[in-house]
């Protein structure tokens, strides 16, 4: 291979300059090609020298494949940057895409569920914001194609499934909780958006209530959409049905709030052989039982009693704790001055406790008053599992689980923002809702891995970026990736993703 035409050559300037050109040799004559300038000191230097490496790599008629690389180093004084993208940030969320088993589907609802994690907006917007951070552009019928993903329900719950045996080999107990999602409107369609009892306090406005089923960690596993106005304790059955239809296995113990333990409801769980823990409202038992409770509970911190429930098939577990019942106590003794109050100006305090209407007059309820007093510091849990199979303390224990999917909920709620929705027809509400549920896998399986909120990890995730930049010289434009911070990089590796270096 023939040797280089060109040379770097430098020479020193009169006035104490290091000149640094391009040159060859013509009939041993030497001949400047280009100037490229003076420098006067080692930084200057490395860049002018720099540049001349790229001038030759130009303009040399045949280059040699064991020349040195052009040097990184540019002069910043020229460089223009022409962009800045986030595509890090969705590489790795599209392999934690792919950890949760979502890889099958298309991009178009990959992205969109990314968008619910990075910055939760309107279709549409998420579209515009798809083609800013990423440099990948969509159809504006983002709306027209966005029911077909219900096709894909039990494909992506099934995935779900599938991920949970991650962090559990076997679903022995599972979380069941609803919540309520209102809509910007107040006029409803009677079928799906219908107005009900609304855990946002909205209830003038229209609402779906969702119906969630997830794993001891907080993992979804699958979600069911209900008319508005459906009791909550109406919803439980179907959806842990839908879960055994999909996942044929030992029948769970199912774990929910009082809310969910109507008597048909605990009828219709011990008759298809499901082996439950609920809380129990103990204001509605008769005042004989709660006495018996009272005397029978020590007064000391986690003391428990289990005693079978009259004429049923299932024990009431009750606890005691000092610090329920100094914060039940105050809590009293505030709703008795607010109702005396509210008699005393004889007002009808309908909403207020300890006041009850006879006649057209509302007077002081002293019966549920003195309910209330026996039951201060005391919790209740409702069960159909022997003591001999579960303690005491495992049914309450298990019973706290319930914050994971009350988390869940909260999750979806702020940093997904599945409310407020800006759909309109059914199938949109519930592809909007499922594609929020994939978001939600994607959160929780950060979280149980890393041990870090969705909120930080993706906030570490934003501050990676690609910068573009353009040098004028040579009209080359070079991608150059951010530093990726060392708490980032440690999370990464909790969730089995290498770096390339």
């Amino acid at each position: 291979m023939s040797k280089s035409k060109y040379r770097i050559r430098t020479v020193r300037t009169a006035s104490g300059a290091t000149a640094i050109q391009v040159i060859w040799y013509e009939n041993n004559t030497r001949k400047i090609a280009k100037h490229v300038g003076s420098a006067k000191n080692s930084e200057e230097i490395e860049i002018l020298y720099s540049q001349a490496k790229q001038y030759i790599a130009e303009n040399e008629p045949q280059q040699s494949l064991f020349d040195e690389p052009v040097s990184r180093v540019v002069c910043f004084d020229q460089i223009e940057i022409t962009k800045v993208s986030h595509q890090f940030a969705r590489n790795i969320l599209m392999l934690l895409m792919q950890q949760c088993n979502l890889a099958m589907l298309d991009f178009l609802y990959l992205d969109l569920a990314i968008m619910r994690i990075i910055e939760p907006c309107s279709k549409l917007r998420s579209i515009e914001l798809i083609q800013r951070y990423f440099n990948i552009s969509y159809t504006q019928y983002v709306y027209e194609k966005l029911p077909k993903l219900l096709d894909q329900q039990t494909t992506i719950e099934n995935a779900a499934i599938k991920t949970a045996h991650c962090f559990s080999e076997k679903f022995s107990l599972l979380l069941y909780d609803v919540t309520t999602l209102y809509f910007e409107t107040h006029k409803p369609d009677d079928e799906l958006q219908v107005r009900g009892f609304s855990k946002d306090d909205k209830s003038k406005q229209p609402q779906i209530v969702i119906g969630l089923l997830v794993t001891q960690q907080g993992f979804p596993l699958i979600h069911q959409i209900f008319k508005g106005n459906t009791f909550e304790g109406h919803t439980m059955l179907s959806v842990i049905e839908k879960f055994q239809a999909t996942y044929k296995t030992e029948k769970p113990i199912i774990v929910a709030d009082a809310a969910m333990l109507s008597q048909a409801n605990r009828k219709d769980l011990e008759e298809k052989g499901y082996q439950y823990i609920v809380g129990a409202r103990l204001s509605n038992a008769k005042l004989t039982l709660l006495e018996t409770i009272s005397k029978t509970l020590p007064k000391h911190d986690s003391a428990t009693i289990r005693i079978s429930y009259p004429d049923e098939k299932y024990d009431i577990v009750c606890s005691y704790s000092e610090g329920r019942y100094k914060k039940d106590k105050r809590e009293m003794q505030k709703q008795i001055e607010k109702a005396k109050l509210f008699i005393a100006k004889k007002e009808s305090g309908r909403r207020i406790k300890f006041i009850k209407k006879e006649n057209a007059s509302y007077l002081f309820d002293e019966a549920l008053r003195q309910k209330t007093e026996i039951l201060l510091g005391i919790k209740g849990y409702c069960t159909n599992i022997p003591e001999d199979i579960l303690s005491n303390d495992n049914i309450i224990t298990h019973y706290h689980s319930l914050w994971r999917v009350e988390q869940a909920f909260r999750m979806s709620k702020s940093d997904l923002r599945t409310r407020p929705i800006f759909h309109h027809t059914h199938d949109a509400i519930k592809a909007h809702v499922l594609i929020c549920f994939m978001a939600l896998m994607i959160g929780k399986y950060i979280e149980i891995k890393t041990g870090s909120s969705l909120r930080k990890v993706r906030d570490l995730l934003w501050q990676v970026h690609e910068v573009y930049l353009l040098d004028p010289q040579s009209g080359r434009e070079r991608e150059v990736l951010s530093p990726i911070p060392i708490e980032l990089k440690n999370i990464l590796n909790a969730l089995d993703i290498k770096i390339p270096h």
